[in-house]
């Protein structure tokens, strides 16, 4: 996005996602998957001199679960609703004779169950004829999970959430990307991002049935059941706790013409749990007027059931990892969506705001862009989603 190198850009975004399925992992693989989730934003990114820049990237996600609601055998527990809140703060210089920007950053994610902290750096080298460019980046988290498990499962009564005791989780990614322009129409990129991680990366409010299991379910408390019980107990979801992930992607941009542009995206992935997958995605963004600009996209994803996946009641007790959440089983899916974006040369509107600029004239400030974004996702598990976003770009 292209913006002078004294000016302070603000973005306002948000989005509504909503999705329903019927193989929520909290009850086995079986159930709703009803989630609604709000997620406003504010992204900030601030010239501190002709050369440095400050990012700031705050925001909050207020969510609704039907299925976390199924951790306890009552409706409408604390479980059913929650909001995660982030902050994001990055600092990055560039060195213009060299053609080199480097950017440091840190983190911070919380909600009820859960807490993160990132730390980030970056490194992208450009050649002299702005031709070609190679980009490093690397990022580690260091996250602690509340062990917020099962009603039937829990070996005490539970009084507040520091009673579950907690387990961490380490997340280390490393990302190389290569971009070269081939002709005066076409571009090329190529990347990959690995990926580590160590600690805890099962979910312990997630139930597993199994075919074999002696073991009887105990039985709820008076009108607490809501659904069909299960003759035998369930136990609480266990994977490894290392996993590695190799993705590599391709990405084209060609300038059809002056009006329609072409932007193909491919990748591979393969990890350590046994999941191989395959992502392809297109979008065509046509410049209806010089300011106004339609991109229809379609995006198709297939991939491989991870080794530790089985459906409900399909696991053995004699299996040593065991999982029923329907993100590692074998599915396909496809996303389809149109977006518009609206940017006039001297923006939408501009209005004061309070202050002075550097020559002590009245600050101004301007909505130089609008972008609004609907999509509908559809996979073969029978989940389905609508998501609808928004990005309010403003300059100062």
């Amino acid at each position: 996005m292209n913006r002078a190198a004294n000016e302070t850009t603000i973005d306002i975004i948000g989005g509504y996602y909503q999705q329903d399925g019927t193989h929520g992992a909290v009850e086995g693989g079986r159930g709703t998957q009803q989630l609604t989730d709000v997620s406003p934003a504010i992204i900030l990114n601030i010239p501190l001199d002709t050369v440095s820049r400050l990012s700031v990237n705050v925001g909050a996600d207020f969510y609704s679960s039907a299925s976390t609601d199924r951790i306890d055998f009552a409706l409408s527990t604390p479980s059913a609703r929650d909001v995660r809140t982030h902050g994001d703060f990055g600092y990055s210089r560039e060195h213009k004779y060299q053609g080199i920007v480097w950017g440091v950053g840190a983190g911070v994610s919380k909600e009820y169950d859960y807490l993160s902290g990132n730390v980030t750096g970056s490194f992208a080298k450009t050649s002299r004829d702005g031709n070609r460019q190679l980009g490093l980046a690397g990022q580690v988290f260091f996250d602690q999970v509340t062990l917020i498990t099962p009603a039937e499962l829990r070996t005490a009564i539970i009084r507040g959430k520091n009673a579950y005791g907690t387990d961490t989780r380490q997340t280390y990614n490393l990302t190389a990307t290569y971009s070269q322009v081939l002709s005066k129409r076409l571009q090329v990129a190529i990347s990959t991002e690995l990926v580590a991680q160590n600690g805890l990366l099962s979910t312990p409010f997630h139930r597993v049935y199994f075919r074999d299991n002696p073991d009887p379910n105990p039985a709820p408390p008076p009108n607490g059941d809501f659904s069909t019980r299960v003759a035998t107990a369930a136990r609480i979801e266990t994977l490894p706790r290392s996993r590695f992930k190799y993705p590599v992607s391709l990405r084209l941009n060609y300038y059809a013409t002056d009006v329609v542009q072409v932007r193909a995206f491919y990748r591979f992935y393969n990890d350590n749990f046994g999941i191989t997958a395959h992502t392809a995605e297109l979008e065509l963004p046509v410049k209806v007027t010089p300011f106004f600009v339609l991109y229809p996209f379609y995006r198709y994803h297939i991939q491989t059931a991870a080794r530790y996946f089985a459906p409900f009641q399909q696991h053995s007790v004699a299996d040593e990892y065991y999982s029923s959440d329907y993100d590692l089983s074998a599915f396909s899916a496809h996303k389809t969506g149109l977006g518009l974006r609206y940017s006039p040369v001297y923006g939408l509107t501009r209005f004061r705001v309070p202050g002075q600029d550097a020559q002590g004239r009245p600050r101004v400030m301007r909505l130089r862009s609008l972008d609004l974004r609907y999509a509908h996702y559809q996979q073969s598990t029978d989940l389905v989603a609508n998501i609808v976003s928004f990005d309010l770009g403003f300059a100062l």
